[in-house]
């Protein structure tokens, strides 16, 4: 683990609820992986993330130790952007909720879903999400790279159907 990371590790272990990995830890080895294998990168802490009070969490600390940190939705970036080398990984991961509202015909979602959490909550609705094609990759993450699917042409990117942020 860098200097850097044992510091985040040491502001995180107090307020964190979530699930903090180190390299040495059992269970560091799986969170790690990300979708493209040849983009392989080893962080020198992960931080499981349950709410966004963990996130926040994770950001203060990153930015008042200037450590690399890369954000994992879906861990599906073809460049590899959802992890880094020696860094913070925030890992959205177990945040997958998705709530419906059919009346207002609109969803929202939690940092860490897939598109097919989205999907699978908003179809019986008769809605849907002019997102992505592959159903593993994290909602969020497509969202901040634009958004482009199957539905573009009908219904605009994916970024242009943000109403709000929870923080």
């Amino acid at each position: 683990m860098t200097k850097a990371a044992d510091e985040v590790y040491a502001v995180l272990k107090r307020q964190f609820r979530g699930e903090l990995l180190r390299p040495s830890d059992d269970g560091y080895e799986q969170a790690r992986v990300i979708w493209n294998g040849m983009m392989a990168k080893t962080p020198g802490l992960i931080a499981r993330c349950t709410d966004v009070a963990d996130i926040q969490a994770a950001l203060r600390a990153a930015s008042s130790t200037y450590i690399l940190t890369a954000v994992r939705c879906g861990g599906h970036s073809l460049a590899g952007h959802s992890s880094c080398d020696g860094g913070l990984m925030i890992d959205l991961s177990r945040m997958r909720a998705v709530r419906v509202e059919p009346e207002h015909r609109r969803a929202s979602f939690a940092g860490g879903c897939l598109l097919g959490n989205i999907y699978l909550a908003t179809q019986p609705y008769g809605l849907a999400f002019p997102a992505g094609v592959v159903s593993h990759t994290g909602a969020s993450g497509l969202v901040l790279g634009g958004g482009f699917g199957w539905l573009t042409r009908y219904g605009g990117l994916a970024c242009d159907k943000v109403e709000g942020l929870p923080w």
